[in-house]
């Protein structure tokens, strides 16, 4: 059997993945909070009390876009990384396939 060598799956590139992901997730996060706290300020100061959960919507739907706007180099850096592991794993579970195909 002349079967070429397995490819190899870099754990460091799942490490970059995992934490560029988990570090725009935060980020996203975070906005969003802050968002909902200056509505619901705002809302107070006002004197027109808005529940909760209409002020986290309106946070949810305006974070969405600001999130692409001012968060842009974490966005490509999660979506690049996250794709250069998903290749990883693709090549590895292609040569699982192709190894099984041949017994």
């Amino acid at each position: 059997m002349n079967s070429p060598e397995a490819p190899q799956l870099d754990p460091e590139v799942r490490k970059k993945a995992n934490r560029a992901a988990v570090k725009y997730g935060l980020a996203r996060l975070a906005l969003f909070i802050v968002l909902t706290v200056i509505i619901q300020v705002a809302a107070m100061l006002i004197d027109a009390p808005v529940p909760l959960v209409m002020t986290a919507l309106l946070a949810l739907i305006v974070a969405f876009p600001l999130s692409m706007l001012i968060f842009p180099k974490m966005r490509v850096e999660a979506t690049e990384s996250v794709a250069a592991w998903s290749a990883q794993r693709k090549a590895r579970k292609q040569w699982v396939r192709d190894e099984l195909s041949r017994r």
